[in-house]
C-alpha cells in the first residue's frame, strides 16, 4: 500500500522500538501523522496499559490500521485488549490539553510538531520527537521546555529522540 518510506518494514519497527524503550508512558497518548502506525503500533504493543490515538488524515492509512488492530485482536485471543484508537482526522481538530504525551516521527518539521504539542498536551505532558541526529531543532515555544535527548543506533544508522515537557504558559501561570 506504499505506506512507509524506503527500506524494509522491519527497520521501521526496530527504529520505533528502540526509540520507545524506557519511555514509561502513562495516561493518554497520540501518535501524530501515524502513517503505517510507526511508532504508535509499537508503543501500543510495548505499553498496553496506555491509551493511544493513532492520528492520520488519510483514509487509506486509517483503513489499514483498523485492519491491523482487528487482526491483532483476533490473533491474541483476548490475552490483552489493545487501548489503541485510530482517528482519521487532522491534528488541528484534536481537543486541547487532551494528551499526557504525543509522539511524532516524520509528521512535520520539529517546530510545527512542538507548536501542536503546546496545544494538545495537558500540563506536565510530554512531547517525544524521533529525529535524525544533527537535525536542526528550533527553541521550543512558550509552554514547552527541553527535557532530554537520547541517541541510539538501528542497523548502523544513528537516530535520536528528543523529549520536551509541557509547563504552564505565561497566561496560564497568572490565571
Amino acid at each position: 500500500m506504499n505506506l512507509v518510506g524506503p527500506g524494509p518494514v522491519d527497520e521501521h519497527y526496530e527504529d520505533s522500538r528502540a526509540a520507545m524503550e524506557g519511555l514509561d508512558p502513562h495516561g493518554r497518548w497520540a501518535d501524530l501523522g501515524t502513517g503505517a502506525g510507526f511508532p504508535g503500533v509499537v508503543l501500543s504493543a510495548m505499553y498496553p496499559e496506555v491509551e493511544i490515538d493513532l492520528v492520520d488524515s488519510r483514509k487509506k492509512r486509517c483503513v489499514f490500521l483498523e485492519e491491523v488492530f482487528m487482526q491483532a485482536q483476533a490473533s491474541s485471543e483476548g490475552t490483552h485488549a489493545s487501548r489503541a484508537n485510530v482517528l482519521c482526522t487532522r491534528v488541528e481538530r484534536l481537543p486541547d490539553a487532551a494528551y499526557d504525551g504525543i509522539v511524532a516521527r516524520a509528521f512535520a518539521p520539529p517546530a510545527k510538531v512542538l507548536d501542536h504539542a503546546v496545544r494538545l498536551l495537558a500540563p506536565g505532558g510530554r512531547a517525544v520527537l524521533m529525529l535524525a541526529p544533527g537535525q536542526r531543532i528550533p527553541s521550543p515555544p512558550e509552554g514547552l521546555r527541553f527535557f532530554e535527548e537520547r541517541t541510539y543506533e538501528v542497523r548502523g544508522k544513528r537516530r535520536c529522540v528528543r523529549e520536551y515537557r509541557r509547563g504552564p504558559t505565561a497566561s496560564e501561570a497568572t490565571a
